[in-house]
């Protein structure tokens, strides 16, 4: 598989929580440390709470290569 943002090879991969790319770990690790990502996480889960499950995301934000 091929990670939706950097193109790489994704053996491991996980949905975003900025959008509804598929990406890699390393692509992980670099949203998980941006400073938007736990107010991603927290709305993307009252969307999920309120049975909202094809939610997509707050976008990426601009800075997040």
């Amino acid at each position: 598989m091929t990670c939706d943002r950097c193109g790489g090879d994704a053996q491991t991969s996980t949905m975003s929580r900025f959008n509804t790319e598929t990406i890699c770990v390393p692509c992980e690790d670099k949203e998980r440390a941006h400073p938007s990502y736990a107010e991603a996480a927290r709305v993307e889960l009252e969307a999920v709470k309120q049975g909202d499950y094809d939610y997509p995301g707050i976008g990426k934000p601009e800075d997040l290569g």
